[in-house]
């Protein structure tokens, strides 16, 4: 059995979802600093700090990781396996066998939703969780889910 180095990568809408997801609490954090100066502007060392942890946090979080995990998350399936490469910081490779999978599910966020992309969760039999194939565009999604779960029941064996 040969493993694969999976090849596919999320949709290209990925990147703008999960930058925006990031800018949210970023933008909250930023709109309680501006409340905090105006409501007391002593200190203004202490508010020029937290403007630049800010400021900092937003180009890590909004602009670095978004680029970041989209060069890193791959994903691909054959009749025996589905593998998944995910992280940013922390790089993670997961290779599920066909013949362990219980489930397969797929799902949408309010930002999936909006930028027209889903997820897809693989439960196997295993302690270390579910795989997951994240931010593909929804037709490939369920593309996905249809092909894993014909490929599984064409299985005559159950290993979990």
């Amino acid at each position: 059995m040969e493993l694969l180095e999976p090849a596919h990568p999320p949709s290209r809408k990925a990147p703008a979802v999960w930058a925006l997801g990031a800018a949210v609490p970023w933008a909250v954090a930023a709109v309680a600093q501006i409340v905090w100066v105006i409501v007391d502007a002593r200190l203004l060392w202490l508010h020029a700090v937290l403007a630049a942890g800010t400021v900092a946090g937003i180009v890590v979080s909004v602009v670095v990781a978004p680029l970041w995990r989209y060069r890193v998350h791959r994903w691909d399936l054959d009749s025996t396996a589905v593998y998944v490469r995910s992280g940013w910081w922390v790089q993670e490779r997961r290779i599920a066998p066909i013949s362990r999978v219980q489930t397969v599910d797929s799902y949408r966020g309010p930002l999936d939703r909006l930028f027209g992309l889903s997820n897809v969760t693989v439960t196997t039999a295993s302690s270390a969780g579910a795989v997951r194939i994240v931010a593909l565009d929804a037709d490939v999604a369920d593309q996905v889910v249809e092909r894993l779960t014909d490929i599984a029941a064409l299985g005559s064996e159950d290993a979990t």
